[in-house]
């Protein structure tokens, strides 16, 4: 079953599927209203090893710009005079199944998940403990004497055995608010309320997006724009809006190969029959350069940057942060 589709399709199968599951939606937000209530009557108690903590996540299941939105945060937060240790789960690879500190160099995507891999590659500067136990991830932070540092969760807004000190929270814009099955959510929409920031129509701030240009599979090459026809392959949550991104930068997007997120593109035929050149994420291509048949493509990788706006107010909000965190001062 494409789910996708059903959660957002206009045909007529699609919504009389959806419709039939509403009431499952039903007993899925009662069973997650239950669950929290547990903690908000204080039957149980949320972990907090390790202080400050900022959550980036969302209430959908599949993309909404978490990965990125994470190293835009790591950017404007060293930038205030804080160090960052973000903290991934791993999903699907090996390392997710504990939490632990990432080695330094280069992750890969087939031991460390595809997320802690481009995490690596694009700011490599910044410590990764990977791991879905995120309880663990915080231990480490107190366990290594860390100061003057941020753990920023990538994911993990649901995770609530972890407190967390902020929670910033992207809500896109979605036609269909219902709980999973019959929808998207993992929590019911009204829990917006439980975060500090919301970036999305029903918050005060918005993500701006962009491609801002092409590099090579291989890093051989860079360019700003890509003028003549090109294939876009991908394994993202949400593989409309890149190919939407793709086509407002200009490029000719003539043909398109979508996997499901955080596939691990190994598949042998994967790439048969794309028109030369093969547009793909950041994401992609750290599972890409693990195939043996890629120097016979020539594949080009998008570089995406996000703002969040108004960016002058949301650097305001993010300074109270940490200067609440950090009293004795940071450093500009």
């Amino acid at each position: 079953m494409a789910w996708e589709q059903v959660w957002y399709g206009d045909r007529a199968a699609d919504k009389v599927v959806r419709y039939g599951l509403w009431p499952l939606s039903l007993l899925y937000a009662a069973g997650w209203t239950a669950y929290r209530a547990l903690y908000d009557f204080g039957l149980k108690r949320a972990a907090h090893p390790y202080r400050p903590i900022l959550c980036v996540g969302n209430l959908t299941v599949g993309g909404s710009g978490k990965t990125p939105t994470v190293l835009f945060l790591c950017d404007e937060l060293r930038a205030l005079g804080v160090d960052v240790v973000v903290s991934c789960s791993g999903y699907g690879s090996p390392a997710s199944e504990s939490a632990r500190r990432a080695p330094a160099g280069p992750l890969s995507a087939e031991e460390w998940g595809d997320e802690a891999a481009v995490l690596r590659e694009l700011r490599p500067e910044v410590g990764l403990i990977v791991g879905r136990r995120r309880v663990r991830a915080a231990e480490i932070m107190t366990e290594a004497g860390m100061r003057r540092t941020v753990l920023l969760m990538d994911d993990g807004f649901q995770h609530l055995p972890l407190a967390k000190d902020a929670a910033l929270l992207l809500d896109p814009a979605s036609t269909n608010t219902y709980c999973l099955p019959a929808g998207p959510y993992r929590e019911p929409r009204r829990n917006l309320a439980r975060a500090d920031v919301v970036v999305g129509p029903r918050g005060r701030f918005r993500i701006e997006s962009e491609i801002c240009g092409f590099t090579r599979l291989d890093g051989s090459e860079s360019v700003t724009h890509l003028e003549w026809p090109a294939s876009a392959l991908c394994a993202i949550g949400r593989p409309q809006q890149f190919f939407a991104a793709l086509r407002n930068h200009g490029v000719p997007v003539i043909e398109t190969r979508t996997r499901p997120d955080h596939d691990t593109l190994s598949e042998p035929n994967l790439l048969a029959g794309l028109l030369d050149p093969i547009v793909v994420t950041a994401k992609d291509a750290v599972k890409l350069r693990l195939r043996s048949d890629v120097s016979d493509a020539q594949i080009w990788v998008a570089e995406h940057r996000i703002t969040i706006e108004p960016l002058d107010e949301f650097r305001a909000w993010l300074r109270s942060k940490v200067a609440e965190w950090f009293p004795e001062g940071a450093l500009d």
